[in-house]
């Protein structure tokens, strides 16, 4: 096999910006992606997901080219779904200080079990 990585080296720097114009004006923001993956902690064989993302902008927004950088930097990283919802919500909520944001993440069928693990985030009043 080849070299896998831990979580930590995931580089939350890779993820870039641009200024919310309408800050005034609430929305909500999807992005989706098929082409998750990341490696299997016990036999580093390949995990795919559909990650899903949905936040409100506070000042900032997504940019997505970054955003698909940053998630094919996963792809070598032993890593299990339920820490990689949590990881990529850590990650935005520290780049995008948003009102709210989710991620979900639909695991493909693995011994005839599918996962879906969602992690979540709400800006608490007044901070």
């Amino acid at each position: 096999m080849g070299k896998s990585f831990e979580p930590s080296l995931i580089d939350r720097s890779i993820l870039k910006t641009f200024p919310y114009e309408y800050s005034y004006r609430p929305i909500q923001m999807e992005h989706t992606t098929d082409e998750f993956t990341c490696l299997c902690p016990f036999n580093e064989l390949p995990d795919q997901a559909t990650i899903i993302i949905r936040y409100v902008p506070n000042k900032l927004c997504i940019e997505l080219k970054s955003l698909k950088y940053y998630f094919y930097s996963f792809r070598q990283v032993r890593i299990f779904h339920e820490h990689v919802v949590n990881k990529i919500l850590e990650d935005l909520v520290a780049v995008l200080d948003p009102l709210e944001l989710t991620v979900i993440g639909k695991f493909a069928t693995r011994g005839g079990i599918t996962t879906t693990a969602t992690a979540s985030y709400k800006k608490k009043q007044g901070g």
